[in-house]
């Protein structure tokens, strides 16, 4: 969020604590119900979240019609080939590895919020 914000990549960054917030966020269920209509410009997206998974996060995007269009990019720690190739079969649009140093990870998220909000053309809908 920092790295984001200080990028001044992001004027409103949404962050929720696992994958099952992330569902209620994405489709306006639970204790995001009443949030406004419209989707998020990207979702960056971690593999290895309580309750619910980023691979069913990702699956459920990617499966339904009003937000398989949505940019995600998985930043997560695991290097495993199999979770790239199935992130990939799945529909993400990006797999980064995140750093272990603090300065290096906030330089990359930077990064690809830069690139997939200020220079990536994305549909909107």
């Amino acid at each position: 969020m920092t790295a984001l914000k200080s990028g001044k990549v992001a004027n409103n960054v949404t962050w929720v604590k696992d994958g099952e917030e992330a569902l209620e966020y994405l489709f306006r269920h639970g204790r995001y119900a009443g949030r406004a209509e419209g989707h998020p410009r990207l979702v960056l997206l971690d593999l290895k979240m309580p309750k619910v998974n980023g691979i069913e996060v990702l699956k459920a995007i990617k499966s339904n019609e009003s937000t398989r269009r949505i940019p995600v990019v998985v930043m997560t720690s695991s290097q495993e080939e199999s979770d790239v190739a199935k992130t990939y079969d799945l529909g993400v649009n990006s797999y980064v590895v995140k750093p272990v140093d603090f300065t290096a990870f906030a330089d990359v998220t930077r990064q690809a919020g830069f690139y997939w909000l200020a220079i990536n053309r994305s549909v909107r809908g």
